[in-house]
């Protein structure tokens, strides 16, 4: 499907900017709230902060952790196969986004927050052996016990945009008797 150059600059600047931002946000809270990060025999790897950074008290902050595996923490020490389907997860987002059509910006949104999602933890993954970590939100009440990163939230918001797109989007024409 034709499509202009700004469907290609929409879903090219989200992507930059996202993984701009999820670099930063990692490079800040490592460079700021890390005493030392520490690796045992096993290649385990244990960050010890050096402080919290609280950013609304009892809701949000910044709390430096060093993630193994993929989503809560599952899959610890599969660093190289969540390589390999992230570079697969590219492919495919690349794809998709060739196959969308002319103006369909939020979907194109969408898939650009998506790649930047998984670009910004394959290179954490690829570079340190694991993900860096740093958002604590509803720390005082751990209803939430994950930190998690920028990657992980435009992960999270780009499949729910994509669950919501789906379920509200176009229905197929219907033939009349």
């Amino acid at each position: 499907m034709a499509k202009g150059f700004g469907d290609l600059a929409r879903f090219a600047v989200v992507a930059a900017g996202g993984l701009a931002l999820d670099l930063w946000t990692k490079w800040w809270a490592f460079g700021t709230l890390v005493a030392d990060i520490l690796v045992d025999g096993r290649g385990r790897v244990a960050v010890i902060p050096s402080r919290t950074y609280s950013v609304i008290p009892g809701w949000l902050s910044f709390d430096v952790t060093a993630n193994q595996g993929a989503v809560f923490g599952q899959g610890q020490g599969f660093r190289w196969l969540f390589v390999a389907i992230s570079v697969v997860a590219i492919g495919f987002l690349v794809r998709l986004y060739q196959q969308s059509g002319r103006g369909q910006w939020v979907y194109q949104i969408l898939l650009g927050m998506l790649l930047a999602g998984v670009i910004g933890n394959l290179y954490d993954r690829v570079m340190f052996g694991y993900v860096r970590d740093m958002i604590h939100a509803l720390p005082r009440w751990g209803l939430f016990p994950w930190i998690f990163n920028v990657a992980d939230s435009l992960l999270c918001v780009g499949v729910g945009g994509m669950m919501l797109l789906a379920m509200v989007g176009k229905k197929p024409a219907t033939e009349s008797p």
